[in-house]
């Protein structure tokens, strides 16, 4: 493909990229879709046509990619889309509409309100520091501020929203709000409620590795078992000491499967049992129940055979009757 000339040779011309782009939207950018927004920025320079066949020939993509990758910037707003093709998004200006704009509805007291707060500047600033090295995107502020508003975390848990992320490579906007949004709704505010988040995953990760290793599950457990455990444990509030006695009940069945434990479990929590005491209690009344239904069963059974019995010496006596006479 031949490139016209800008104002200096193309040995000797560049493409500017500004710092916003690093600082807001790198970390969100696949690999391909990535090679696809710098090679664009680079052709919109001369204003050339290019096919979306010639783009993923050129840059060696396949063109479904091509396809889901100008989507995705699109939806990021990181170009737009006309009818005669597409226009990259000038984001100093982009990101100076989006922080301006929601301040036009802050009140001055809010304002305020927010300028004093030091232990939340604080909080942000170390942000700032320990995870975007001192140069943090412009955006990130007003979004963390917002999430200070909806969420109610104090400045413990902010930070340890952005320690979880950063630990797991995921400094991505998409995925901080969705943890924080999981946080909130574990009814996570203070440092105290997360301690007590986190000790509460951990015991529930030792059920799932327990109850795994007991069923023979040594390739651990799918994402539909998983789901049974928490809410045995996080819904039911049950621990280990009652979901052993349901494990230990499919013994008496071949291979159980995790429905048939959990509409035991279910049962039990649907019953109001709370404790070992009270399921084992239930299961031995149960086992009476069950014995006393069997020698009910048994004695009816009986009682029709011996009834049947007479029944027939009757027939046989009225035959034999009916003979002599």
């Amino acid at each position: 493909m031949k490139l016209e000339q800008n104002e200096k040779p193309l040995l000797f011309s560049e493409t500017t990229i500004p710092d916003i782009f690093f600082a807001e939207h790198l970390s969100e950018l696949p690999g391909d879709y990535l090679k696809i927004y710098l090679y664009l920025i680079f052709l919109s320079k001369y204003g050339k046509d290019i096919k979306l066949t010639d783009l993923s020939k050129k840059l060696n993509i396949p063109l479904k990619v091509i396809n889901d990758g100008l989507k995705f910037l699109e939806e990021h707003e990181l170009v737009i889309k006309k009818t005669t093709g597409y226009i990259i998004v000038d984001l100093q200006e982009a990101t100076l509409h989006h922080l301006y704009t929601p301040n036009l509805t802050m009140s001055k007291e809010k304002v305020q309100k927010t300028a004093k707060n030091q232990f939340r500047a604080k909080a942000i600033e170390h942000i700032n520091n320990m995870y975007f090295q001192g140069i943090m995107g412009p955006s990130w502020y007003n979004d963390i501020d917002i999430w200070f508003n909806k969420y109610g975390f104090d400045e413990q848990v902010m930070i340890a929203l952005f320690d979880y992320c950063y630990n797991r490579s995921a400094m991505h906007r998409n995925y901080v709000q969705t943890v924080a949004e999981a946080w909130a709704s574990n009814k996570i505010k203070t440092w105290n409620d997360l301690d007590q988040y986190y000790a509460k995953q951990e015991n529930l990760n030792k059920y799932k590795k327990t109850i795994a290793k007991k069923l023979g599950k040594h390739g651990g457990l799918t994402q539909y078992e998983d789901a049974y455990i928490e809410n045995w444990v996080l819904n039911f509030g049950y621990d280990m000491n009652i979901i052993e006695i349901a494990l230990k009940r499919t013994t008496y069945k071949q291979n159980p499967t995790f429905e048939y434990i959990n509409k035991i479990i279910t049962d039990w929590h649907e019953r109001n049992l709370k404790t070992p005491e009270e399921v084992n209690a239930f299961i031995e009344q149960r086992k009476v129940q069950e014995k006393n239904t069997k020698e009910l069963k048994s004695k009816v059974q009986k009682a029709n055979y011996e009834q049947r019995n007479y029944d027939n010496l009757d027939f046989l006596y009225a035959n034999s009757v009916k003979k002599e006479d």
